[in-house]
């Protein structure tokens, strides 16, 4: 019995994978291969040490994870770099798939292919270090007592009021480069910025710049979402969301992402 069983199950899974097989043949630019674009360079927690061949970092683990559920081994993935602007821009691709922080918006979809998301932006405090030192913590309770900025011509405002409710009222700028520069100056104590945005201004642009934690994605009413880049009128994309469904009813793209945005960066979820 435990023979047929296993048998049964081999047959059901190569059954599967010749289905996957099916859908992709003929629809990529190699025969037999799924060639994947990622950024020049690729950064951390995307893609880390800029090395995509390692499936290390969110996209690069996702790229693979796709490529696998779509019947293609490890070694039938290789590897492209674009710049972002060239990648949103009409016409052919030199890629399949393109998987760099690609925002899904209408403007882009008239140009190009996206997939359903593979990704929901959480909003995350940026803060600096000296705030950390001073007691700020990961808490609502915590938070309500920070001085906030933002700039007024975007939601963080209402975004401050469903999720904080801070004590004071937030200090409003012109632009983001405002809102950082006063966290700098030291005359806020934090702002909300997009995941990804807080990642790159907390290693990048704010000195001694540090995330305090993140919300659920599901918190916030519009969050940015991710989706893989096809060529417009692209014949892999039903291909793809199939690959992308079955990662999600798995449980292994929450999996990926829980390793490599939470674990791997450190930022603690705020409940």
């Amino acid at each position: 019995m435990k023979l047929w069983i296993t048998t049964a199950l081999a047959l059901g899974l190569a059954s599967a994978a010749a289905a996957q097989n099916d859908c992709a043949a003929g629809k990529t630019i190699t025969d037999g291969t799924l060639t994947v674009a990622t950024g020049n360079p690729a950064y951390y927690p995307w893609v880390m040490d800029d090395n995509p061949e390692s499936k290390a970092g969110f996209e690069a683990a996702v790229a693979y994870a796709v490529a696998n559920e779509m019947g293609f081994a490890d070694e039938q993935v290789t590897w492209v770099r674009t710049s972002f602007d060239q990648s949103i821009q009409p016409g052919a691709k030199d890629f399949d798939i393109n998987l760099q922080q690609f925002s899904i918006t209408e403007d882009r979809e008239k140009m190009v292919d996206f997939s359903d998301p593979y990704y929901s932006s959480a909003m995350a405090v940026l803060t600096t270090q000296k705030v950390v030192d001073a007691g700020a913590t990961a808490t609502a309770d915590s938070l309500k007592t920070l001085i906030w900025g933002a700039d007024a011509n975007t939601t963080a405002v209402p975004m401050l009021g469903a999720l904080i409710q801070p004590d004071k009222d937030p200090m409003l700028y012109g632009d983001n480069a405002d809102v950082t520069a006063a966290l700098q100056a030291g005359q806020i104590d934090a702002a909300l910025f997009d995941l990804p945005t807080a990642l790159y201004l907390s290693g990048v642009v704010v000195e001694g710049g540090t995330l305090l934690g993140q919300f659920p994605a599901e918190r916030t009413d519009n969050p940015d979402q991710f989706g893989i880049l096809m060529e417009e009128d692209s014949a892999l994309k039903p291909c793809v969301n199939a690959a992308l469904a079955a990662l999600k009813d798995s449980g292994k793209l929450a999996a990926i992402e829980a390793e490599w945005l939470q674990e791997a960066t450190s930022v603690p979820m705020i409940e």
